[in-house]
């Protein structure tokens, strides 16, 4: 497990510096005053001004950052030292108070003090772990009374699934196992050309519905799941991109669950925080 892990940080440590020229992040216009929010999370996120926002496993901090110019008081963590310098500069670039923390999100509970409003996290994070019901202790012990964990991810069954040439689906990958998927790419998700030299990556599947319980017995009340037609970036070839920057599956086409979200609270009384240890 420990070389798969060192796999997966190894690559996460290249693509930095892919992804913050892309045109995919839109970093350039970032730093000039745009580039909010949009989509799904926009919709959904509601009023971040004056709230605590922990964002778990943020990569180089955009919509952490982002959520700090909507007012949000945040904290970045994620294990990638060369994103987590790159968020700090590019906070000192933008003047936006935000706090980096760089280690594995299984270490937060020793890296990071105190508990949220909001616990942010969103677009592939719980696919790099093996474990999804550690890493929802591990996020819900961060909620504060009153606060909220918000997850939004790429849906397991469209995961499952590859596009043929012909534009129809087949599922190449067990939605139940629980065996680590090994990738080989030479390119990252975005747009660019730029080949890797870290091209072997490791995911895990989640089922929807164990994602969801892993919540729920975290001692969290689940006040929504939605199950959504888009997601950020092309992940199949036949997706067409919206003016809100989401890729979906061509107009007239039968649709599948590309992405999902989910909110859920810690009421102010009544449950039991798990143990941070």
């Amino acid at each position: 497990m420990d070389e798969l892990v060192r796999a997966n940080w190894r690559r996460w440590n290249e693509v930095v510096d892919i992804h913050l020229r892309s045109d995919d992040y839109r970093v350039a216009q970032f730093r000039a005053g745009g580039a909010d929010l949009r989509g799904i999370e926009a919709a959904e996120i509601g009023e971040v001004a004056g709230k605590k926002l922990l964002h778990l496993q943020c990569h180089f901090g955009l919509d952490t950052l982002k959520l700090a110019r909507r007012g949000a008081i945040v904290t970045g963590l994620d294990y990638s030292p060369k994103a987590i310098a790159a968020a700090r500069q590019l906070a000192g670039e933008t003047a936006l108070d935000a706090r980096f923390v760089e280690g594995d999100v299984h270490d937060a509970p020793r890296l990071i003090e105190g508990r949220f409003d909001i616990v942010f996290v969103t677009w592939g994070a719980i696919c790099w772990l093996p474990d999804i019901r550690r890493w929802a202790e591990i996020a819900a012990g961060f909620v504060a009374p009153g606060g909220c964990l918000y997850l939004l991810e790429a849906h397991p069954v469209a995961l499952a699934m590859m596009q043929r040439d012909d534009a129809s689906f087949r599922v190449v990958d067990d939605y139940f196992s629980t065996a680590p998927i090994a990738v080989d790419e030479d390119v990252t998700y975005t747009s660019d050309p730029d080949r890797l030299v870290n091209t072997r990556f490791y995911n895990w599947t989640h089922p929807l519905g164990e994602t969801v319980t892993a919540v729920i017995d975290a001692g969290l009340a689940l006040e929504y799941l939605r199950e959504h037609d888009s997601v950020p970036w092309r992940m199949y070839p036949t997706l067409v991109v919206g003016s809100d920057g989401r890729w979906r599956l061509p107009s007239g086409q039968p649709r599948l669950p590309l992405s999902f979200s989910l909110k859920a609270l810690r009421v102010a009384s009544g449950h039991v925080t798990p143990d941070r240890e």
